[in-house]
């Protein structure tokens, strides 16, 4: 294998394609290896790189499954679970706080009296 093709930044012919690009067209690399890449000049710093694969070469993404979507399920109801009390939060516990806002921080007594 030689050197890969590099083109400037939103220069790249038809039929190539970055890896987002590729899943918005419901497709994967697919294992195969990158065919060219993209540089992006900056002033101070080396060019951003993107690399780029064959739309040919795709193949479909693999559609999930319902073991998969139950792990997925499980895995964001994990995140949303606080380690301290125990309860649902409803959104993903920060991983800053490791536990919900209302156990990170409580309410002083005087507040709740009044």
């Amino acid at each position: 294998m030689g050197t890969l093709p590099v083109f400037r930044w939103r220069l790249a012919p038809d039929g190539y394609a970055t890896r987002r690009q590729l899943r918005a067209r419901g497709l994967r690399p697919g294992g195969q290896d990158v065919a060219a890449q993209l540089e992006r000049p900056r002033r101070r710093r080396g060019p951003l790189v993107a690399y780029l694969y064959r739309v040919d070469e795709a193949k479909p993404v693999r559609p999930m499954t319902p073991a998969k979507w139950a792990a997925l399920a499980k895995a964001n109801a994990a995140r949303r679970t606080c380690p301290e009390c125990g309860i649902d939060a409803g959104y993903v516990i920060p991983p800053s706080l490791g536990m919900c806002v209302t156990c990170a921080f409580p309410e002083p007594e005087s507040v709740r009296s009044a």
